[in-house]
Protein backbone atom coordinates (compact mmCIF):
# COMPACT_ATOMS: atom_id res chain seq x y z
CA UNK A 1 0.00 0.00 0.00
CA UNK A 2 1.56 3.15 -1.41
CA UNK A 3 1.82 6.51 0.73
CA UNK A 4 1.62 9.75 -0.72
CA UNK A 5 0.72 11.85 2.88
CA UNK A 6 3.47 10.68 5.40
CA UNK A 7 7.28 10.50 4.54
CA UNK A 8 10.10 9.82 6.41
CA UNK A 9 9.17 11.18 9.49
CA UNK A 10 5.31 11.46 9.83
CA UNK A 11 3.39 14.06 8.08
CA UNK A 12 5.43 17.37 7.51
CA UNK A 13 4.80 20.28 5.63
CA UNK A 14 4.10 24.29 6.07
CA UNK A 15 1.88 25.51 8.39
CA UNK A 16 -1.82 26.10 7.03
CA UNK A 17 -0.70 24.56 3.57
CA UNK A 18 -1.91 21.43 2.89
CA UNK A 19 -1.11 18.95 4.38
CA UNK A 20 -0.44 20.84 8.20
CA UNK A 21 -3.77 22.43 7.51
CA UNK A 22 -6.26 22.51 10.74
CA UNK A 23 -8.57 20.28 7.92
CA UNK A 24 -6.01 17.59 7.52
CA UNK A 25 -4.99 16.70 11.03
CA UNK A 26 -8.72 16.29 11.91
CA UNK A 27 -8.98 14.03 9.48
CA UNK A 28 -5.73 12.27 10.56
CA UNK A 29 -7.14 12.41 14.51
CA UNK A 30 -9.96 10.65 13.40
CA UNK A 31 -8.53 8.23 11.11
CA UNK A 32 -5.70 6.94 13.52
CA UNK A 33 -8.28 7.23 15.85
CA UNK A 34 -10.53 4.97 14.19
CA UNK A 35 -7.45 2.48 13.06
CA UNK A 36 -6.46 2.39 16.73
CA UNK A 37 -9.85 1.95 18.27
CA UNK A 38 -11.23 -1.10 15.47
CA UNK A 39 -12.79 -3.33 18.10
CA UNK A 40 -15.24 -0.82 18.81
CA UNK A 41 -14.75 -1.10 22.87
CA UNK A 42 -14.64 1.98 25.17
CA UNK A 43 -11.41 2.82 27.17
CA UNK A 44 -9.16 3.94 24.39
CA UNK A 45 -6.49 7.23 24.94
CA UNK A 46 -3.97 9.07 23.24
CA UNK A 47 -1.95 10.72 24.10
CA UNK A 48 -0.36 14.16 22.38
CA UNK A 49 2.93 16.12 22.69
CA UNK A 50 4.23 19.00 21.33
CA UNK A 51 6.75 21.34 20.55
CA UNK A 52 6.66 25.44 20.66
CA UNK A 53 5.29 26.18 17.47
CA UNK A 54 2.39 28.47 16.88
CA UNK A 55 0.87 26.25 14.76
CA UNK A 56 0.81 23.50 17.63
CA UNK A 57 -2.43 25.12 19.32
CA UNK A 58 -4.24 24.68 16.22
CA UNK A 59 -2.95 20.81 15.03
CA UNK A 60 -3.58 19.95 18.46
CA UNK A 61 -6.86 21.30 18.84
CA UNK A 62 -7.69 19.64 15.63
CA UNK A 63 -6.20 16.20 16.30
CA UNK A 64 -8.08 16.56 19.69
CA UNK A 65 -11.25 16.70 17.89
CA UNK A 66 -10.48 14.01 15.04
CA UNK A 67 -9.48 11.37 18.08
CA UNK A 68 -12.52 12.15 20.53
CA UNK A 69 -15.05 11.73 17.39
CA UNK A 70 -14.20 8.51 17.22
CA UNK A 71 -14.51 7.48 20.28
CA UNK A 72 -10.98 8.03 21.88
CA UNK A 73 -9.77 9.83 25.17
CA UNK A 74 -7.04 12.12 25.01
CA UNK A 75 -4.35 13.45 27.35
CA UNK A 76 -2.63 16.86 26.72
CA UNK A 77 1.30 16.73 27.66
CA UNK A 78 1.94 20.21 26.23
CA UNK A 79 5.62 20.97 25.34
CA UNK A 80 7.66 17.69 25.80
CA UNK A 81 10.31 15.86 23.96
CA UNK A 82 9.46 13.49 21.17
CA UNK A 83 11.06 10.56 23.51
CA UNK A 84 8.80 11.80 26.07
CA UNK A 85 5.76 10.97 24.04
CA UNK A 86 7.50 7.65 22.82
CA UNK A 87 8.11 7.06 26.82
CA UNK A 88 4.35 8.10 28.25
CA UNK A 89 3.04 6.24 25.73
CA UNK A 90 3.52 3.07 26.79
CA UNK A 91 4.19 4.02 30.54
CA UNK A 92 0.41 5.68 30.53
CA UNK A 93 -0.98 2.38 28.67
CA UNK A 94 -2.10 4.26 25.80
CA UNK A 95 -2.77 3.30 22.15
CA UNK A 96 -1.33 5.26 20.00
CA UNK A 97 1.10 8.44 21.00
CA UNK A 98 1.28 11.97 18.81
CA UNK A 99 4.46 14.12 18.59
CA UNK A 100 3.26 17.35 17.16
CA UNK A 101 6.33 18.83 15.95
CA UNK A 102 8.55 19.75 12.52
CA UNK A 103 11.74 18.48 14.48
CA UNK A 104 14.97 21.09 13.28
CA UNK A 105 13.09 22.51 10.28
CA UNK A 106 11.68 26.43 10.45
CA UNK A 107 9.10 27.92 12.61
CA UNK A 108 6.45 27.76 9.57
CA UNK A 109 6.87 24.45 9.50
CA UNK A 110 5.47 21.18 11.70
CA UNK A 111 4.08 17.80 11.60
CA UNK A 112 2.63 15.25 13.17
CA UNK A 113 4.35 11.75 14.22
CA UNK A 114 2.39 8.41 15.61
CA UNK A 115 3.72 5.98 17.93
CA UNK A 116 2.34 2.88 18.79
CA UNK A 117 1.43 1.63 22.15
CA UNK A 118 4.54 -0.05 22.46
CA UNK A 119 6.42 3.67 21.93
CA UNK A 120 7.83 3.16 18.83
CA UNK A 121 7.32 5.03 15.85
CA UNK A 122 4.30 3.56 13.46
CA UNK A 123 5.19 1.13 10.70
CA UNK A 124 5.34 1.71 6.86
CA UNK A 125 2.15 -0.26 6.84
CA UNK A 126 0.77 1.10 9.59
CA UNK A 127 0.76 4.81 8.61
CA UNK A 128 -0.43 3.57 5.24
CA UNK A 129 -3.65 2.11 6.52
CA UNK A 130 -4.19 5.18 8.21
CA UNK A 131 -3.51 7.43 5.11
CA UNK A 132 -6.05 5.02 3.13
CA UNK A 133 -8.38 5.77 6.10
CA UNK A 134 -7.94 9.86 5.76
CA UNK A 135 -9.57 9.63 2.04
CA UNK A 136 -12.62 7.67 3.39
CA UNK A 137 -15.73 8.19 5.45
CA UNK A 138 -14.44 8.07 8.63
CA UNK A 139 -17.41 6.36 10.73
CA UNK A 140 -17.87 8.72 14.15
CA UNK A 141 -18.49 7.24 17.45
CA UNK A 142 -22.31 7.35 18.94
CA UNK A 143 -22.38 10.36 21.29
CA UNK A 144 -22.37 8.80 24.43
CA UNK A 145 -19.30 7.40 23.26
CA UNK A 146 -17.25 10.47 22.63
CA UNK A 147 -14.01 10.37 23.86
CA UNK A 148 -12.83 12.91 26.70
CA UNK A 149 -9.85 15.58 26.92
CA UNK A 150 -7.84 16.18 29.74
CA UNK A 151 -4.87 18.28 30.55
CA UNK A 152 -1.69 16.00 31.88
CA UNK A 153 0.45 18.49 34.29
CA UNK A 154 3.05 16.48 35.18
CA UNK A 155 4.12 14.69 31.73
CA UNK A 156 7.87 16.48 31.95
CA UNK A 157 8.13 16.05 35.31
CA UNK A 158 7.51 12.17 34.80
CA UNK A 159 9.88 12.22 31.87
CA UNK A 160 12.07 14.31 33.57
CA UNK A 161 12.71 11.31 36.20
CA UNK A 162 13.00 8.84 34.10
CA UNK A 163 15.85 10.18 32.29
CA UNK A 164 17.82 10.78 35.24
CA UNK A 165 17.18 7.03 36.07
CA UNK A 166 19.62 6.39 32.63
CA UNK A 167 22.57 8.66 34.34
CA UNK A 168 24.48 6.02 36.37
CA UNK A 169 23.87 5.43 39.64
CA UNK A 170 26.79 7.45 42.05
CA UNK A 171 28.12 9.54 39.21
CA UNK A 172 26.90 13.30 39.90
CA UNK A 173 27.87 16.18 37.56
CA UNK A 174 29.30 18.96 40.47
CA UNK A 175 31.93 20.39 39.07
CA UNK A 176 31.19 20.69 35.47
CA UNK A 177 30.11 24.06 33.80
CA UNK A 178 27.66 22.97 31.15
CA UNK A 179 25.63 25.15 28.23
CA UNK A 180 23.20 23.55 27.53
CA UNK A 181 21.05 24.51 24.09
CA UNK A 182 17.59 23.95 23.59
CA UNK A 183 16.24 25.48 20.19
CA UNK A 184 13.86 27.72 21.88
CA UNK A 185 12.00 24.04 21.59
CA UNK A 186 10.40 21.10 23.23
CA UNK A 187 13.19 20.55 25.90
CA UNK A 188 13.51 24.77 26.95
CA UNK A 189 12.45 23.10 30.70
CA UNK A 190 13.25 19.71 31.01
CA UNK A 191 17.04 19.60 29.99
CA UNK A 192 18.23 22.49 32.29
CA UNK A 193 16.48 21.36 35.07
CA UNK A 194 17.82 17.98 34.70
CA UNK A 195 21.40 19.01 34.10
CA UNK A 196 20.77 20.94 37.57
CA UNK A 197 19.38 18.20 39.69
CA UNK A 198 21.94 16.49 38.59
CA UNK A 199 24.76 18.76 39.87
CA UNK A 200 25.91 20.56 36.96
CA UNK A 201 26.46 24.40 36.60
CA UNK A 202 24.04 25.33 34.10
CA UNK A 203 24.20 28.02 31.37
CA UNK A 204 21.02 27.75 29.58
CA UNK A 205 20.75 28.96 25.66
CA UNK A 206 17.33 28.74 23.50
CA UNK A 207 14.90 28.19 26.36
CA UNK A 208 12.59 31.33 25.53
CA UNK A 209 10.59 30.24 23.06
CA UNK A 210 7.63 32.75 21.53
CA UNK A 211 6.34 30.56 19.04
CA UNK A 212 8.59 31.68 15.93
CA UNK A 213 11.88 31.50 17.33
CA UNK A 214 12.10 27.89 17.22
CA UNK A 215 16.04 26.69 16.09
CA UNK A 216 16.06 30.49 14.86
CA UNK A 217 20.35 30.41 15.00
CA UNK A 218 20.50 27.88 17.83
CA UNK A 219 19.98 24.41 18.78
CA UNK A 220 21.65 21.59 17.13
CA UNK A 221 21.47 23.17 13.14
CA UNK A 222 23.01 26.35 14.51
CA UNK A 223 25.79 24.85 17.22
CA UNK A 224 27.98 28.00 16.30
CA UNK A 225 25.42 29.67 19.32
CA UNK A 226 26.43 27.41 21.87
CA UNK A 227 29.57 27.38 20.87
CA UNK A 228 30.12 30.66 21.55
CA UNK A 229 28.62 30.86 24.94
CA UNK A 230 30.90 27.51 25.86
CA UNK A 231 34.19 29.55 25.34
CA UNK A 232 32.74 33.20 26.46
CA UNK A 233 31.80 31.49 30.14
CA UNK A 234 34.45 28.87 30.09
CA UNK A 235 32.25 26.13 30.08
CA UNK A 236 33.57 22.44 30.32
CA UNK A 237 31.32 21.15 27.24
CA UNK A 238 27.80 22.11 25.10
CA UNK A 239 25.03 20.37 24.50
CA UNK A 240 22.86 21.38 21.82
CA UNK A 241 19.48 19.82 21.02
CA UNK A 242 16.71 20.54 18.27
CA UNK A 243 13.70 21.58 18.40
CA UNK A 244 12.10 18.61 19.73
CA UNK A 245 15.01 17.28 21.07
CA UNK A 246 15.35 14.07 19.57
CA UNK A 247 19.04 14.84 18.13
CA UNK A 248 22.30 16.21 19.70
CA UNK A 249 25.60 17.80 19.16
CA UNK A 250 28.44 18.35 21.53
CA UNK A 251 30.56 21.13 21.55
CA UNK A 252 33.98 20.23 23.63
CA UNK A 253 35.59 23.24 25.65
CA UNK A 254 36.98 25.11 22.90
CA UNK A 255 34.00 25.38 21.09
CA UNK A 256 34.76 22.86 18.39
CA UNK A 257 31.62 20.51 17.12
CA UNK A 258 31.17 16.95 17.56
CA UNK A 259 28.23 15.47 15.12
CA UNK A 260 26.45 11.68 16.06
CA UNK A 261 28.85 9.98 14.29
CA UNK A 262 31.61 11.09 17.13
CA UNK A 263 29.02 10.21 20.08
CA UNK A 264 28.24 6.55 18.66
CA UNK A 265 31.55 5.77 18.33
CA UNK A 266 32.75 6.67 22.15
CA UNK A 267 29.20 4.72 23.30
CA UNK A 268 30.26 1.71 21.24
CA UNK A 269 33.54 1.53 22.11
CA UNK A 270 32.48 2.00 25.99
CA UNK A 271 29.66 -0.36 26.07
CA UNK A 272 31.92 -2.97 24.13
CA UNK A 273 33.95 -3.01 26.85
CA UNK A 274 31.56 -3.43 29.20
CA UNK A 275 30.27 -6.35 27.67
CA UNK A 276 26.75 -4.46 26.80
CA UNK A 277 26.78 -3.56 23.03
CA UNK A 278 24.54 -6.42 21.48
CA UNK A 279 25.39 -8.25 18.54
CA UNK A 280 29.01 -6.30 18.75
CA UNK A 281 27.55 -3.84 16.45
CA UNK A 282 26.08 -0.24 15.80
CA UNK A 283 23.41 0.71 13.69
CA UNK A 284 23.94 3.87 11.50
CA UNK A 285 22.43 5.02 8.20
CA UNK A 286 24.59 5.45 4.79
CA UNK A 287 25.82 9.02 5.53
CA UNK A 288 27.88 8.03 8.64
CA UNK A 289 31.44 8.62 7.98
CA UNK A 290 33.79 6.22 6.76
CA UNK A 291 35.62 6.56 9.25
CA UNK A 292 33.33 5.45 12.06
CA UNK A 293 33.28 2.08 10.11
CA UNK A 294 37.19 2.09 9.98
CA UNK A 295 37.07 2.62 13.72
CA UNK A 296 34.36 -0.04 14.82
CA UNK A 297 36.71 -2.51 12.15
CA UNK A 298 39.56 -1.86 14.24
CA UNK A 299 38.17 -2.59 17.50
CA UNK A 300 36.23 -5.99 16.07
CA UNK A 301 32.97 -4.50 15.90
CA UNK A 302 30.53 -4.42 12.96
CA UNK A 303 28.77 -1.17 11.69
CA UNK A 304 25.38 -1.83 10.08
CA UNK A 305 23.92 0.88 7.75
CA UNK A 306 20.56 1.58 6.82
CA UNK A 307 18.29 4.39 4.67
CA UNK A 308 18.23 7.57 6.28
CA UNK A 309 15.98 8.34 8.84
CA UNK A 310 16.28 7.39 12.34
CA UNK A 311 12.54 5.14 11.84
CA UNK A 312 14.92 3.07 9.84
CA UNK A 313 17.61 2.46 12.04
CA UNK A 314 15.34 2.02 14.80
CA UNK A 315 13.60 -0.97 12.22
CA UNK A 316 17.02 -2.99 11.94
CA UNK A 317 18.17 -2.54 15.62
CA UNK A 318 15.12 -4.60 16.55
CA UNK A 319 15.22 -6.81 13.52
CA UNK A 320 19.23 -8.20 14.57
CA UNK A 321 18.76 -7.26 18.20
CA UNK A 322 20.76 -4.02 18.30
CA UNK A 323 20.70 -1.78 21.13
CA UNK A 324 22.97 0.91 20.02
CA UNK A 325 22.24 3.33 16.53
CA UNK A 326 21.22 6.76 15.50
CA UNK A 327 22.63 9.11 12.76
CA UNK A 328 25.24 11.12 11.86
CA UNK A 329 22.98 14.01 12.19
CA UNK A 330 22.61 13.83 16.16
CA UNK A 331 19.49 11.05 16.32
CA UNK A 332 21.24 8.55 18.91
CA UNK A 333 18.54 5.35 19.74
CA UNK A 334 19.44 3.24 22.73
CA UNK A 335 16.63 0.84 23.16
CA UNK A 336 18.26 -0.16 26.43
CA UNK A 337 16.61 3.12 27.51
CA UNK A 338 14.30 4.91 24.86
CA UNK A 339 12.24 4.33 21.66
CA UNK A 340 13.42 6.78 19.21
CA UNK A 341 16.23 9.05 19.28
CA UNK A 342 16.76 11.40 22.98
CA UNK A 343 19.43 13.89 22.92
CA UNK A 344 18.78 14.79 26.40
CA UNK A 345 19.80 11.13 27.41
CA UNK A 346 22.42 11.06 24.81
CA UNK A 347 24.00 14.16 26.47
CA UNK A 348 23.81 12.48 29.59
CA UNK A 349 26.12 9.55 29.03
CA UNK A 350 28.45 11.58 27.11
CA UNK A 351 28.65 13.46 30.44
CA UNK A 352 28.73 10.36 32.35
CA UNK A 353 32.05 9.75 30.22
CA UNK A 354 33.46 13.20 31.89
CA UNK A 355 32.25 11.98 35.27
CA UNK A 356 33.81 8.81 35.20
CA UNK A 357 36.82 9.16 33.33
CA UNK A 358 38.06 13.17 34.39
CA UNK A 359 38.64 13.71 30.83
CA UNK A 360 38.18 16.93 28.96
CA UNK A 361 35.14 16.77 26.32
CA UNK A 362 37.95 17.25 23.42
CA UNK A 363 39.18 13.99 24.13
CA UNK A 364 36.03 12.37 24.58
CA UNK A 365 34.36 13.91 21.51
CA UNK A 366 37.12 13.28 18.92
CA UNK A 367 37.55 9.14 19.14
CA UNK A 368 38.45 8.45 15.46
CA UNK A 369 39.82 10.92 12.11
CA UNK A 370 36.73 11.28 10.37
CA UNK A 371 37.24 11.01 6.41
CA UNK A 372 36.78 14.71 4.26
CA UNK A 373 32.81 14.57 3.57
CA UNK A 374 31.12 17.18 1.39
CA UNK A 375 27.45 17.52 2.01
CA UNK A 376 25.20 20.09 0.05
CA UNK A 377 21.67 20.93 -0.36
CA UNK A 378 19.48 22.03 -3.67
CA UNK A 379 16.18 23.23 -3.52
CA UNK A 380 13.93 22.25 -5.81
CA UNK A 381 10.41 23.33 -7.06
CA UNK A 382 7.98 20.61 -6.47
CA UNK A 383 6.88 19.97 -10.12
CA UNK A 384 10.12 19.37 -11.32
CA UNK A 385 12.29 15.74 -10.76
CA UNK A 386 15.64 16.54 -11.35
CA UNK A 387 17.31 13.17 -10.56
CA UNK A 388 15.45 12.33 -13.65
CA UNK A 389 17.19 14.73 -16.14
CA UNK A 390 19.52 13.00 -18.43
CA UNK A 391 22.56 15.52 -17.44
CA UNK A 392 22.01 15.33 -13.86
CA UNK A 393 22.26 11.63 -14.63
CA UNK A 394 25.22 11.87 -16.67
CA UNK A 395 27.00 13.82 -14.37
CA UNK A 396 26.18 11.53 -11.38
CA UNK A 397 27.72 8.28 -13.30
CA UNK A 398 31.11 10.62 -14.36
CA UNK A 399 31.58 11.52 -10.45
CA UNK A 400 31.22 7.14 -9.42
CA UNK A 401 33.44 6.73 -11.76
CA UNK A 402 36.47 9.21 -10.59
CA UNK A 403 35.27 8.66 -7.00
CA UNK A 404 35.68 4.60 -7.46
CA UNK A 405 38.39 3.01 -5.41
CA UNK A 406 39.24 6.42 -3.73
CA UNK A 407 35.42 7.29 -1.52
CA UNK A 408 31.66 7.32 -1.75
CA UNK A 409 29.06 9.35 -3.57
CA UNK A 410 25.16 9.27 -2.01
CA UNK A 411 22.75 11.39 -3.57
CA UNK A 412 18.82 11.30 -2.33
CA UNK A 413 16.32 13.18 -2.20
CA UNK A 414 14.77 14.82 1.63
CA UNK A 415 12.58 13.29 3.18
CA UNK A 416 10.85 16.25 4.86
CA UNK A 417 12.21 19.26 2.75
CA UNK A 418 11.69 19.71 -1.52
CA UNK A 419 15.61 18.81 -1.09
CA UNK A 420 18.37 16.89 -3.36
CA UNK A 421 20.99 15.98 -0.90
CA UNK A 422 24.42 15.75 -2.38
CA UNK A 423 27.09 13.72 -0.08
CA UNK A 424 30.63 12.52 -1.14
CA UNK A 425 33.82 11.27 0.77
CA UNK A 426 37.16 11.34 -0.15
CA UNK A 427 40.87 11.49 1.63
CA UNK A 428 41.75 13.72 -1.91
CA UNK A 429 39.52 17.07 -0.79
CA UNK A 430 40.14 18.69 -4.09
CA UNK A 431 38.77 15.70 -6.06
CA UNK A 432 35.78 15.42 -3.33
CA UNK A 433 34.52 19.38 -3.76
CA UNK A 434 35.04 19.44 -7.55
CA UNK A 435 32.53 16.21 -8.19
CA UNK A 436 30.18 17.95 -5.52
CA UNK A 437 30.12 20.98 -7.03
CA UNK A 438 30.08 19.54 -10.19
CA UNK A 439 26.81 17.47 -9.59
CA UNK A 440 25.21 20.66 -7.53
CA UNK A 441 25.48 22.66 -10.56
CA UNK A 442 24.42 20.61 -12.88
CA UNK A 443 21.07 19.59 -10.42
CA UNK A 444 20.50 23.58 -10.36
CA UNK A 445 20.49 23.53 -13.53
CA UNK A 446 17.23 21.40 -13.66
CA UNK A 447 15.73 22.42 -10.61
Amino acid sequence: MSRKLFGTDGVRGRANDYPMTAEMALKLGAAAGRFFRRDGSPGHRVVIGKDTRLSGYMLENALTAGFTSTGLNVLLLGPVPTPAVGFLTRSMRADVGVMISASHNPHHDNGIKFFGPDGFKLSDEAEAEIEALVAQDIQPAQPQNIGRAKRIDDGRGRYQEFVKTTFPAGLRLDGLKVVIDCANGAAYRAAPEVLWELGAEVIPVGVAPNGTNINDRCGSTHPETAAEAVVAHGAHVGICLDGDADRVMIIDEAGKVADGDQIMALLAARWADEGRLAGGALVATVMSNLGLERFLQGRGLRLVRTAVGDRYVVEAMREGGFNLGGEQSGHIVMTDYATTGDGLIAGLQFLAEMARTGKPASDLSRVFETVPQLLKNVRYSAERQPLSDAQVKARIAEAEARLAGKGRLLIRKSGTEPLIRVMAECEDEGLLRAEVDGIVAAVEAAA
